[in-house]
Formats: structure tokens, C-alpha cells, sequence
């Protein structure tokens, strides 16, 4: 589902310059409100969407990597349903992040097969990616923002890329990203000025301009505070539960998961050790998983 569409081919007699769309401006803000709207950042609860059973759009079948002769990732098979959201979860360098660059085409597997809605793109050059990359679109750890660009220009650069919209309309959505972001404050400020929850919230915003179907995270709350965590988590929710983005998140901390995943794939030494429902994960009585479960639970003493 897109969160805003370009303008329908004007009529002949276009409305005078500066006026939006008829209809256009109610249909961003009912939009991009419904995503402003309270977010209970509880334990996890299936969506409608997420519980109906469907066709995978993302399919990893026996992928393996290697760098430099060391396995990262040996036959690993995992599958995302339109609409759901997985978590990958492991240890530091286990390849939860090569995961995620693979399905962007930015790495290419050693052997296996990944498809994006039926399509194999294991063996698309760089033009047929990106067509796949105006579907799929992925948040960084440092935010990958436009160092040259202020947050304004950044949250603009997919709208603008992409046209069809007016300057105006392009200043109305924008602005309501921002917002969403809760970047009002920095909108003329450039990248190196921000923290890094700041980065990765304007990211955000910008993975919204660009309309995806798929949006990948990766660690979204590493080095930031608890409150921009649960900002950044409860915007994640929005975006499935209201308007059924599908999405990988990749994290250490199963926590964040629990309140966000339909489904889990646990790495461990380059192997998916578990792909299933958040549940049966937290259930498992595997020794490893329990090992990674009780200390990402632990907590210093105060003394």
C-alpha cells in the first residue's frame, strides 16, 4: 500500500499554480495522521493483516556467503509474508546485517537463491536492481544520510527523484514526515550536527518519501536512547499495523523484538538455528537460544 501516491494527469484546464490536487491535501493528511495516531507499545499483537495467511514476498532458500574463506552465512532459508514483520536475531557477526544487504543487492551470495515476490534476484545486474530497490528500501545503523543535504533536502531528495508532484505538494508531505520523525527542530540542520537517534529518525522519514513495499532496519536502536527507541519502535508498528508495510528488523535485543516480530530467524555461527513464530522462539528449549535469552534479560547490580 503506498502512503501517497503522485496526482492523478491534470485536466485540461489545470487549477491555477500553487493549488493542490483537489481532494489531495485530505488524502495526505488522513494518511500520514493515521500514523500519528497513539501506538500502545505493548507485547506484540498480530495485525489482521499479519495473521491472514499469504504468499511470500521475500524468499531466502539455502543462501550462503563467504568473506575471505570464513562462513558468514551457510544454507540459510527463511521466508517474510506481505504485510509481517521478522526479526533476525543472533549475536554480533553472525550475519544479520549481510542478510539485509544481500536482499538490497549490495552483496551477492556464494550459492542459494533470493526472490522478491516470485522474482529471483540473485542474478540481477545493476540496472535490474534497481527496479527491486524502488520496492525495498533500508534504514542504516548511521542513517546514511546526504552529508551536503539538510534534513529538509534529505527527507525530499526520494520525492523530488522520483516526480510527479508539485513543489508545494512536495513542502506539504515533508513537512508532515518531519514531524512524524519529530525533527520540526533541525529541518535546515545537516547530518553531522545530529546524534545518531536523530539520524536514524530523519532515515526514517526519508524510507517513507520513497513509497516503499519492504522497509529494512538494521539494529534501529543501537546507541540510542530509550525514549527515541520506543519513538523508533512505535513508528515501525504505525507503519504495519496501519498500513501494512512489510519489513526486516535486525536487532540484538529481544525485547525490541518481542514488541515487534511475527516471526524470528536466530543466526548462530552462520546457521539459522531457528526460523518460526515469536512465540515458539521464546519458548525454545534450545540451549543456545536460552543462552542468548537470559543475557540479553540480565541486568547489572546497582552495587
Amino acid at each position: 500500500m503506498a502512503l501517497f501516491e503522485s496526482p492523478a494527469k491534470p485536466d485540461p484546464l489545470p487549477p491555477p499554480k500553487g493549488e493542490h490536487e483537489p481532494g489531495l491535501e485530505a488524502k495526505l493528511d488522513a494518511e500520514l495522521d493515521a500514523l500519528a495516531r497513539p501506538v500502545d507499545f505493548a507485547p506484540h499483537q498480530a495485525s489482521a493483516i499479519s495473521s491472514e495467511p499469504s504468499k511470500p514476498i521475500i524468499v531466502f532458500d539455502n543462501v550462503s556467503i563467504s568473506f575471505d574463506g570464513r562462513s558468514v552465512l551457510e544454507n540459510v532459508s527463511f521466508h517474510v509474508g506481505r504485510g509481517q514483520t521478522l526479526c533476525i536475531l543472533g549475536r554480533s557477526g553472525v550475519g544479520k546485517s549481510v542478510s539485509l544487504r544481500m536482499l538490497m543487492g549490495f552483496l551477492k551470495p556464494d550459492s542459494g537463491l533470493i526472490q522478491v515476490e516470485g522474482q529471483e534476484i540473485t542474478g540481477l545486474d545493476e540496472e535490474g536492481m534497481r527496479a527491486i530497490r524502488k520496492r525495498i528500501t533500508m534504514v542504516f545503523q548511521n542513517g546514511a544520510l546526504f552529508d551536503s543535504m539538510s534534513v529538509r533536502e534529505n527527507v525530499a531528495f526520494p520525492l523530488r527523484e522520483k516526480g510527479g508532484l508539485a513543489e508545494d505538494q512536495v513542502n506539504l508531505i515533508v513537512d508532515r514526515l518531519i514531524a512524524l520523525a519529530g525533527a520540526e527542530d533541525v529541518v535546515d540542520t545537516f547530518p553531522a550536527s545530529l546524534s545518531t537517534g536523530r539520524k536514524r529518525a530523519v532515515a526514517m522519514a526519508r524510507a517513507l518519501a520513497a513509497q516503499p513495499e519492504i522497509v529494512l532496519y538494521d539494529e534501529p536502536t543501537t546507541m540510542v536512547d530509550p525514549i527515541t527507541a520506543r519513538r523508533l519502535g512505535g513508528l515501525i508498528q504505525r507503519l504495519k499495523h496501519q498500513l501494512g508495510f512489510t519489513s526486516i528488523v535486525v536487532t540484538h535485543d529481544t525485547r525490541f523484538a518481542q514488541k515487534l516480530a511475527d516471526t524470528v530467524l536466530f543466526l548462530h555461527k552462520g546457521r539459522a538455528l531457528f526460523f518460526g513464530p515469536l512465540s515458539a522462539f521464546l519458548e525454545s528449549a534450545d540451549a543456545e537460544i536460552r543462552r542468548f535469552l537470559a543475557l540479553d534479560a540480565y541486568v547489572l547490580p546497582l552495587d
